[in-house]
């Protein structure tokens, strides 16, 4: 029997880099034997955010021929079980989220892999979508091998 990977994407308020990154992951790798989810490392600082999903990922998206269902959820914090769930967990700015790990999940801090996708007060959505796109795919075709 084939048993399914977890990666857990994360980021600050599950709006809108951890979801743009699930929904691309699970588009592009329906042939793994892989599955992404997502979380908030601390979602209570997205109180601007309005909907399920960023308009910025939904575009991203959408211009990347992947579509959202109507119905998609809201944004979830993360708790401990969903660390233990994973098989590989992403946190998607390590200069923003190390602070937010090593104060809500100071356990998981050095288990996670970090990468450097700014969020929008730093980076336009284009240039992150963009590394967020290059990443992604670096990550999919390392687990093809």
């Amino acid at each position: 029997m084939i048993t399914d990977n977890k990666i857990l994407f994360l980021c600050t308020g599950n709006y809108y880099r951890s979801r743009f990154s699930e929904h691309f992951f699970n588009a592009q790798a329906q042939r793994l034997n892989w599955w992404a989810d997502s979380r908030a490392l601390a979602i209570k600082q997205g109180f601007n955010n309005v909907g399920a999903i960023s308009p910025y990922a939904l575009e991203g998206l959408k211009v990347r021929g992947i579509t959202v269902p109507e119905n998609e959820r809201l944004p979830l914090q993360a708790i401990d079980a969903d660390f233990k769930m994973a098989d590989k967990i992403i946190v998607l700015d390590e200069s923003e989220h190390r602070p937010l790990m090593e104060k809500h999940f100071p356990q998981w801090t050095n288990v996670v892999e970090y990468w450097m996708i700014h969020d929008i007060y730093q980076t336009y959505p284009s240039v992150a979508l963009r590394q967020m796109e290059q990443q992604l795919t670096q990550l999919i075709e390392s687990l093809i091998i």
